[in-house]
């Protein structure tokens, strides 16, 4: 333990600062480019899978079910490795360990998104529908100013938890050296033969931003309640 007993709190303190903060930024960065993208791909999978075009609608729901029943670790390395080449326009390098990592957890996660939008529009009432083709509203319309207007409200909670599970899935990102959080403690601890301060202080960040990313997820609840 190079004499410094079970906890140091200088080195702490500096692998903190120098090390674990900015690898915090990563995984922040990993957490919420990832879940733009489980947003945005998730709304247009409920869209895709709701068409009347019965090939687009099954197509939708086969993708998310395959999605749902494969292991994230396995997407990450597929995106990693086998997209490259299985699309030839990315050339004869791969994407970059961070942009697999953005595209792989918000691909993943928006067939969960998918399902949360999906409950939220069924449970708008028919009369909605009705109003909206009664007074002349096309159909962008309908859904930007009536429909998703009075689905996404409610379903806020249900897509902050999975914010949270996102960010704590970030971890296995190392696995194809994004220089996340875990990677960075893993990387300290062979560096310094010191793996308490290290992963004890992961466990800390994890913790704090998930408590904090509650509390948003809260807080935004609240106000869309009110201008409701």
């Amino acid at each position: 333990m190079n004499g410094r007993g079970l906890w140091d709190w200088g080195f702490a303190l500096e692998i903190l600062h120098e090390r674990l903060i900015p690898a915090l930024g990563v995984t922040v960065l990993a957490t919420v480019g990832g879940m733009a993208i489980a947003l945005v791909l998730g709304l247009v999978v409920t869209l895709m899978r709701r068409s009347r075009n019965r090939i687009v609608s099954r197509t939708a729901g086969f993708l998310i079910e395959f999605v749902r029943s494969t292991p994230l670790l396995i997407q990450i390395y597929f995106v990693f490795y086998a997209l490259p080449q299985i699309l030839p326009f990315l050339g004869d390098g791969r994407l970059s360990p961070m942009m697999t990592g953005v595209v792989a957890l918000g691909i993943h996660y928006s067939s969960y998104t998918s399902e949360v939008y999906r409950a939220g529009i069924e449970n708008i009432s028919r009369g909605q529908w009705e109003s909206a083709t009664a007074l002349g509203f096309s159909a962008s319309d309908t859904w930007l100013r009536i429909i998703l207007p009075q689905a996404i409200p409610p379903i806020i909670p249900a897509l902050g938890n999975y914010l949270v599970a996102m960010f704590k899935d970030t971890p296995m990102l190392s696995t194809i050296t994004v220089l996340e959080l875990l990677y960075t403690a893993k990387d300290i601890g062979s560096e310094s033969f010191r793996y308490n301060e290290a992963f004890t202080l992961v466990g800390v960040l994890f913790l704090a931003l998930s408590l904090l990313s509650a509390a948003a997820i809260r807080f935004t609840e609240r106000k869309l309640a009110v201008a409701r």
